[in-house]
């Protein structure tokens, strides 16, 4: 859904203490009912009826009715205004602008602090698309079922802050976290145009070793970006330098699938997924391509050791390795379901060539 903030200086800090119960009661609850709200919230039975149909009104509550009771969820609409709030209170955001990005599994904005200075607002949007068969497929929180994609959002933001803090924080280049607050992080702006929308650069060959090295960079730091390509690298406007972006799916080289991230699939051909999307639009982009590039054992010094480990560092930096199993659970089924779906295409057309050479001899 698209962010529209114009509401949220109209909400009464009334209407936010029950918005912010019914989104307490939603960890035990996938519809909360309206008498855990009035608790939650502390206020009168009378008064919280009619907070609620106030917020239903602007689609920050939905009211759901089944056989046993009836109650209300959280919609997106509602976190968002939880989360521009907790940022407003912390006076690291003023203003909302417009939307600059959009994808499946979150929105982007442009946005200001109270100095007028330009920012970059990411929101998750879990379970959007992609994500949706997957959680038929498997119920990866257990009996948190309510928890649903908000809370599966709100670690892909705190994964994703815990990474670009740590990362930026060793000089990689990646925006410099501002805030993170729920499921939404604010960032720096930076002035830069997404690869995938640059025609032509003044040295291709340049660029694609900067971007192989920072690949390898990552590794020897125990970290695979996991998503390296055209449209989660900006190119920056004055200088032409690599900006990296978009973290929450970066795993550790000592995950237990970082060997398919790293290394050759014998069926695909993929040695790399992250190497062989940069050698696929340098040669489909600028007609360039290289002999060389990176193999998973170059990222380790000459005697074997590797560097120090930022993976280990995030770990410590908040991001349990609780949250990090709960994701980490559902990529991994991602990947299942790509290789499913790999042997299946990979059937289909064999059947298919067999059924056009029975056809030919004929």
């Amino acid at each position: 859904m698209k962010l529209d903030a114009t509401d949220l200086r109209y909400v009464t800090p009334e209407e936010f203490r029950v918005l912010s119960a019914v989104e307490i009661g939603s960890k035990n609850h996938e519809i909360v009912p309206t008498v855990i709200i009035v608790q939650v919230s502390k206020l009168r039975n009378g008064g919280v009826n009619k907070l609620l149909g106030s917020l239903a009104k602007r689609n920050l509550v939905a009211r759901v009715q089944n056989a046993k009771y009836d109650g209300y969820r959280l919609t997106y609409g509602g976190y968002d205004f939880l989360a521009m709030r907790a940022f407003l209170k912390r006076d690291s955001l003023y203003s909302v602008g417009n939307q600059i990005g959009v994808g499946k599994e979150a929105d982007i904005y442009l946005v200001a602090d109270n100095e007028g200075k330009e920012m970059v607002l990411k929101l998750h949007r879990l379970g959007r698309i992609s994500f949706r068969a997957i959680k038929e497929k498997r119920d990866y929180l257990g009996k948190r079922q309510s928890a649903s994609w908000m809370y599966m959002s709100r670690l892909a933001a705190q994964k994703e802050w815990a990474f670009m803090k740590v990362l930026y924080d060793h000089d990689f280049p990646v925006p410099r976290p501002i805030d993170q607050a729920r499921h939404c992080i604010l960032m720096s702006h930076i002035d830069a145009y997404p690869l995938r929308q640059i025609a032509e650069v003044p040295n291709a060959g340049k660029l694609y070793s900067t971007l192989m090295d920072l690949i390898v960079r990552f590794a020897r730091v125990g970290l695979i970006h996991g998503d390296f390509n055209e449209f989660n690298i900006l190119i920056q406007r004055d200088s032409g330098d690599p900006i990296v972006i978009d973290f929450p799916q970066m795993v550790s080289t000592s995950h237990q699938n970082a060997e398919w991230y790293m290394t050759s699939n014998p069926v695909n051909r993929y040695f790399n997924r992250d190497v062989e999307c940069i050698r696929t639009f340098f040669k489909r982009r600028f007609k360039y391509e290289s002999s060389l590039y990176p193999k998973f054992q170059s990222t380790k010094d000459r005697d074997g050791e590797e560097h120090f480990r930022l993976d280990v560092e995030v770990a410590a930096s908040g991001f349990s390795k609780k949250e990090q199993k709960v994701l980490e659970d559902v990529g991994d089924m991602k990947i299942s379901l790509f290789r499913g779906l790999t042997v299946v295409l990979s059937i289909w057309k064999r059947s298919k060539l067999l059924s056009q050479t029975k056809v030919t001899k004929t």
